[in-house]
């Protein structure tokens, strides 16, 4: 005999809650200034806290909630919410949302990349001397620049190489379409159309969010943290030395991008040149995918339009040949009429003896039928309900 142990109700009321908890948990990646990755498994209080942005913020980079395109600007972070790319980028360090996705894993890979020690360039250029000054000097940027630049530059790479399949795919369907109008091809073509409006929906909502930035520098403005950071900082030579003493990757930033930082505190906050520059580059990128769409769908168009002129034509021809067998109707309807008429079993006096009058019946009444199918043929003609 097996005996049922009822379970502890607090044991079951713990391991909802770790469990509700495990399913709060989200999979992070940290990348600092230096390429250097660390995998979290924090709750979004836990982010809140390290970066110190709101939860509404935060619930865009849900991807449980349906949330267009967005880049936002905030005191410490720039929330970014760019398709599969969800990533919060501060001064100092960028937080990517689930490594593990086969559209992040290159993300990532690039910001290990460009992402590079500031500080080791920096001690290299104390060996090299004044040659390496130009090279020290090539990337100006601020860390969060560069840190969206590869995110920008990864999402407009992304929605181009599926573009680049759309139209791959679609122009020999479309052309086979119409060299074949089958079922077959135009279940094809509807689900390429289908493809190409989604895309062009998933488009449209990222150009909307870079020109809508354009459009507005103090949006634009908000997204220079390091301009904030220097703004809220001692840029004095004594005092420089003492931001987070703990952290090299700011002092070296300090020393990079002083010259920029100092002309921030001096009244040079509206100077969103940088930026705009950069978002103007990959909106043009952007706006060449949306035209290629763009295109695309005006071929689909106009092979719909030559489509729908197929098919009127065919349906004319149809129309004609109905009139054909209409009028042909007709005209052997009056002859069974005659043939009918001739055919009542009811004695009539002068059917005796006229056997000659049988062929003329049939030849004059065939003779009418046909002078009546042409008569019919030619006010059709002329009236140009059939072609010539």
């Amino acid at each position: 005999m097996v005996h049922v142990v009822p379970a502890d109700p607090q044991a079951v009321v713990v391991a909802v809650a770790a469990k509700k908890k495990a399913q709060q948990s989200r999979s992070w990646v940290l990348l600092d200034s230096t390429g250097e990755t660390t995998l979290l498994d924090v709750d979004k209080y836990a982010i809140m806290h390290r970066v110190n942005i709101h939860a509404r913020d935060l619930r865009i980079l849900d991807p449980l909630l349906s949330y267009p395109s967005t880049i936002l600007g905030r005191d410490g972070a720039i929330v970014l919410n760019l398709e599969h790319i969800k990533a919060i980028i501060t001064s100092e360090e960028v937080l990517l949302r689930d490594p593990s996705d086969e559209n992040v894993v290159p993300v990532v890979q690039e910001l290990q990349r460009r992402l590079p020690p500031v500080n080791v360039i920096r001690e290299g250029q104390d060996y090299t001397g004044g040659q390496n000054d130009i090279e020290g000097d090539e990337d100006e940027s601020p860390f969060e620049f560069r840190a969206l630049e590869v995110a920008l530059e990864s999402i407009c790479s992304f929605l181009a190489a599926r573009t680049l399949e759309l139209e791959t795919a679609a122009y020999p369907a479309l052309d086979e379409l119409t060299s074949q109008i089958s079922s077959r091809n135009l279940d094809r073509v509807r689900k390429l159309k289908s493809a190409m409006t989604r895309l062009t929906a998933r488009v449209q909502k990222v150009r909307d969010e870079l020109e809508q930035l354009l459009d507005d520098d103090d949006d634009m403005a908000d997204l220079y943290l390091s301009r904030k950071l220097a703004g809220t900082s001692p840029v004095s030579g004594s005092g420089a030395a003492n931001w987070y003493p703990a952290s090299p990757t700011i002092g070296s930033k300090i020393s990079k991008a002083s010259r920029a930082s100092i002309a921030t505190v001096h009244g040079d906050e509206n100077d969103v040149e940088e930026l705009e520059m950069l978002l103007e580059a990959y909106f043009m990128q952007i706006d060449g995918t949306l035209n290629k769409l763009t295109t695309l769908r005006e071929y689909i168009d106009d092979t719909e339009d030559y489509i729908n002129i197929q098919l009127d034509n065919h349906r004319n021809q149809l129309i004609q040949l109905e009139l054909f067998l209409s009028s042909g109707t007709v005209c052997l309807s009056i002859y069974a009429l005659v043939t009918s008429i001739f055919g009542m079993n009811i004695p009539y006096s002068w059917m005796s003896n006229h056997g000659y009058l049988f062929k003329w019946v049939v030849i004059v009444s065939g003779t009418c039928c046909a002078i009546l199918f042409v008569l019919i043929m030619s006010y059709a003609r002329a009236k140009g309900l059939v072609g010539s």
